[in-house]
């Protein structure tokens, strides 16, 4: 188990030094948000083996990922087309 909890751990600060190095496409922020959101699903998975009151608790992470996802991906969609890159630089939301 602690093997397990080590493996999710690193990941997780993994995907988080990657949203705070890469940060000049969005596409590869939102990449490292989705592991992120992955890596809380698997460990909420594996902790809710043992307990079955917490059973439908990976089942609401992974519907809120998927709503994460397709917003990101609707935003990154939308700025390209007006903007014609991906550059999170470009991106400013005060802007109409």
């Amino acid at each position: 188990m602690m093997y397990v909890y080590f493996t999710t751990t690193s990941a997780f600060l993994l995907s988080l030094l990657g949203i705070s190095m890469n940060r000049a496409h969005l596409m590869s922020m939102l990449l490292c948000m989705e592991s992120m959101t992955l890596i809380l699903f698997l460990s909420m998975a594996t902790s809710s083996i043992n307990n079955t009151n917490t059973t439908s608790t990976p089942i609401i992470m992974i519907a809120l990922g998927a709503c994460e996802a397709s917003a990101g991906l609707t935003l990154m969609t939308i700025t390209t087309q007006k903007n014609t890159n991906d550059h999170v630089k470009n991106l400013n939301l005060l802007k109409c």
